[in-house]
């Protein structure tokens, strides 16, 4: 039922979100860091410099929004997709694999509702830290180089904001639009992420099933879907990159800034190298993988089930 399908999409969000969001954190701050102004070699490095600076819950800054809109981003985009291969299906035939891209190609195109504005809070908040880090450090970098220390400024102390005030500011300054900025940059990553999971998980998961009729294990749901997650979060990297450039509202000292997708890329492959487009893909694959795993396990189990049997008149 579809109460089913939204109660196990956002029980699987809640679960992979708490436990991948340090590493999400660090390929953020690893896409944003540009050639001149790294302050993070890699994500164990990222990680490390965090807490020593920022403290434990440092790492989970930002994860109060994602925990918040994970719920309704992933069902929306587990429920649609089952919506559109029930409809994409002829008289419960299977699906080809171009009807299976279509179906993924729908849930994709739905999540950005939530995923966008998520997405574009969460950044601000994971990339507060790094550009503060370095400003920290150019400042005490230019007091050594200075003849006169003693009147030298002193290190300006981060002032935080929540998820609140740069939504409020963003809807007074722009509008709902503020909230919405990197939508094409969002669909160009989600759209053919969920091209590429979706059929691939469905199709590994079946070479688990000893019966079309019965359900794969738990096991190849969930290797199925770590698999799928890891393998479609490394194809569409380079969208991700791009769409935290464009997320992001604060820059560190002497980083570009971008006016579209084309300007963005166009930067980045000059300044950077292709490669640029491949930051904080270990990263992503690593934070993918668990939570498509984890989401699928949630449906195999089926806790949403459960609950609705001890609750029955919210059944749909």
């Amino acid at each position: 039922s579809l109460p089913a399908k939204l109660i196990n999409g956002g029980i699987a969000g809640l679960i992979g979100v708490t436990c991948v969001f340090p590493i999400d954190l660090a390929k953020t701050r690893l896409q944003n860091q540009q050639n001149g102004q790294r302050m993070y070699t890699s994500m164990s490095d990222c990680l490390i410099k965090t807490i020593r600076s920022e403290g434990y819950f440092g790492m989970y800054r930002g994860a109060a929004v994602n925990l918040t809109l994970v719920t309704p981003e992933k069902a929306i985009k587990l429920a649609a997709n089952d919506f559109f291969r029930h409809h994409l299906s002829k008289d419960g035939k299977k699906l080809t694999l171009l009807r299976e891209m279509l179906a993924g190609c729908g849930a994709g195109t739905c999540q950005v509702i939530v995923t966008t504005p998520m997405e574009m809070l969460k950044i601000q908040l994971q990339d507060a830290g790094r550009i503060a880090a370095q400003k920290k450090l150019m400042a005490a970098q230019a007091q050594l180089s200075s003849s006169s220390a003693a009147g030298a400024a002193e290190p300006a102390v981060e002032t935080r904001t929540t998820a609140t005030q740069i939504t409020r500011e963003l809807l007074r300054s722009k509008g709902i639009a503020g909230l919405y900025k990197g939508l094409g940059a969002t669909l160009l990553r989600d759209v053919p992420f969920s091209i590429v999971y979706f059929p691939l998980f469905a199709n590994l998961n079946k070479l688990g099933q000893k019966d079309p009729n019965v359900k794969a294990p738990f096991y190849v749901s969930f290797l199925s879907g770590c698999v799928a997650g890891s393998t479609a979060a490394v194809a569409v990297n380079p969208c991700d990159v791009i769409k935290t450039r464009l997320q992001s509202l604060q820059r560190g000292v002497n980083e570009d800034t971008y006016s579209g997708i084309l300007d963005c890329t166009k930067k980045i492959w000059q300044k950077e190298g292709p490669m640029a487009f491949l930051k904080g893909a270990y990263c992503r694959a690593l934070v993918i993988a668990p939570l498509f795993g984890i989401a699928q396990v949630v449906y195999f189990i089926g806790i949403a089930e459960f609950l609705l049997d001890m609750f029955p008149k919210h059944r749909a």
